[in-house]
């Protein structure tokens, strides 16, 4: 059986596919075990924010790579690359089979693609970071989308720690950020890769009602518990957490974070759609009624 990666934009259903086929599998004498790629699934008690599934909703089906990181610590694309690759090893060394599941591109790219990291050089990322400090993240996305626009489509206006790392790997190797995903070399698995879809009017009314109900969920008392334990800076600048934390700190009302947290989501899943286009998927519509059918059929041809 081939690693089986299901991908998509957020609200697309990955999650529960990746269940049901797991369920399906099972069924058929085959296990199968989850292994995520969320980069903000990451983190323990990040869980409204992020539609991390809880324990009992995950149908005996073990799951990798949820809750490892502290709010206080920083992901790192590199760190993950090799955790998920050892899960998926372990995972296949138990003769079941994998399934990596998530909508951050670059942190699943990282695992199935021949992906290398670069080194760094304190001097160039001492002088990014406080151009940073200094001019703000917006400045340095420009520069970065003049180098490399599809690390810029990518990466977003907001995230500045990573246009700083994207602007530093170019200024060391000389090319673009995005060249350390080498698509026309041979993956590092051979994949049966599952691209999940929605319209896009259908899945803007659906990230919308999203953003409403972590506020509804209780998103606002999950983002105190947190800011009491601490909160590292990738952690606090996700989408929705530094919304409720402006909330909290009085500089948004609750109808202005949620739709600032509607409209940043909005703007995620079409970089989500952008960067998952260039795999060589199947692409499947979310809702369609025969979807975990024609994916197990798909599986079982690659």
């Amino acid at each position: 059986m081939p690693l089986v990666v299901i991908v998509g934009a957020t609200g697309t259903g990955k999650s529960a596919l990746s269940l049901d086929l797991a369920q399906e599998l099972g069924d058929r004498g085959i296990a199968a075990e989850v292994v995520n790629a969320d980069a903000m699934q990451l983190y323990r008690g990040m869980d409204i924010g992020t539609a991390k599934l809880p324990v009992e909703e995950r149908r005996g089906v073990p799951h990798h790579l949820l809750d490892v990181l502290d709010p206080t610590e920083e992901a790192s694309v590199a760190a993950y690359q090799m955790a998920a690759r050892q899960a998926i090893e372990g995972i296949e060394s138990r003769g079941a089979v994998p399934l990596l599941v998530g909508g951050s591109g670059l942190y699943v790219s990282s695992v199935i693609q021949q992906f290398s990291f670069p080194g760094t050089d304190a001097a160039v990322r001492a002088r990014l970071e406080e151009e940073l400090a200094t001019l703000g993240p917006g400045i340095l996305f420009a520069r970065l989308t003049e180098l490399d626009r599809y690390a810029a489509a990518s990466i977003g206006p907001h995230n500045g720690r990573r246009i700083v790392r994207a602007l530093e790997v170019i200024e060391i190797t000389g090319k673009p950020f995005g060249s350390g995903l080498p698509e026309d070399e041979p993956p590092w698995r051979e994949a049966s890769i599952i691209h999940l879809q929605a319209p896009r009017a259908e899945l803007v009314q659906r990230l919308d009602a999203r953003a409403a109900g972590m506020w509804e969920a209780g998103l606002l008392d999950e983002v105190t518990r947190l800011r009491e334990r601490g909160l590292g800076t990738t952690a606090s600048r996700a989408i929705g957490y530094a919304q409720a934390i402006a909330e909290l700190d009085g500089e948004l009302t609750t109808a202005e974070a949620i739709e600032q947290t509607a409209a940043l989501t909005r703007r995620y899943a079409r970089r989500q759609v952008g960067w998952f286009r260039r795999y060589a998927a199947t692409v499947y519509d979310y809702d369609d009624p025969d979807l975990v059918a024609s994916a197990l059929l798909q599986i079982r041809q690659d």
